[in-house]
């Protein structure tokens, strides 16, 4: 993986602005993980691709990380520290490439699930349809005493427990973050969106660099590419020196 440029990290935030946060975070992996086809990329398991998402936001704003969230009882807004290192979990083995269960009288086979399964749920409002869709489009073989059924015809004990067996297999797809409130002391537990909160990231940032090229520009006649190429300390200096 390898660190991304200004120039780049710009290029992805406009390409992007309009997409799924699944097509923003290939995206983001196309562009630091050059190495890897994007097919390979798309068909990482969530838990994978939310990992080097991870890295990426690591390297790119650093292991210290900060949240905002509302209290469900009072409705305060907290502001949430941590690093990426709290929420990083052992990683799934990238060599497993199905899974196997019993529930009962079924046995089924399935896959953890990737950015396609994700982009594929996005046109899906309705939560539980989008739980069943996900379901059958990770199910490889399904059997009840030894014949074959098809997904339809499985019960909800067996969706359930599916998707237990990929959170368990696949921890870095659903991090949950212990929270507290000091007005009302509710605590209480929070889901983790890497893809989610590395785009707010990247949208104030872009946002800020696009001022400052602005100002630059304007004071020096300096094209962005040149201002771009300049390092986020000499472009301190220099906007330092305009508005001195």
């Amino acid at each position: 993986m390898q660190t991304l440029s200004s120039a780049q990290l710009l290029d992805i935030w406009e390409r992007g602005r309009t997409q799924s946060l699944a097509e923003r975070a290939l995206l983001l992996l196309a562009a630091a993980c050059p190495e890897t086809s994007a097919e390979a990329l798309a068909r990482l398991s969530v838990g994978r691709r939310n990992a080097r998402l991870l890295a990426l936001c690591e390297l790119t704003f650093g292991s210290c990380l900060t949240g905002l969230a509302n209290c469900p009882r009072c409705g305060e807004r907290l502001e949430a520290t941590f690093t990426a290192a709290d929420i990083r979990t052992s990683p799934a083995d990238e060599s497993v490439e199905s899974l196997a269960l019993r529930v009962g009288d079924h046995e089924v086979q399935f896959r953890l699930p990737d950015s396609l399964d994700l982009m594929a749920l996005a046109r899906s409002s309705d939560t539980a349809a989008a739980r069943r869709l996900l379901f059958e489009r990770c199910l490889l073989d399904a059997r009840s005493q030894h014949q074959a059924v098809s997904a339809h015809e499985l019960p909800d004990e067996v969706v359930q427990a599916v998707a237990a067996r990929m959170a368990q297999a696949d921890p870095q797809a659903d991090v949950r973050l212990a929270l507290g409130c000091l007005s009302c002391g509710h605590r209480w537990l929070t889901a983790f969106e890497v893809v989610s909160f590395f785009w707010s990231e990247i949208d104030t940032w872009a946002v800020r660099l696009l001022h400052e090229v602005h100002t630059l520009a304007s004071a020096y006649g300096w094209s962005e590419a040149e201002i771009l190429a300049l390092s986020s300390r000499r472009r301190q200096l220099y906007l330092e020196m305009v508005s001195g």
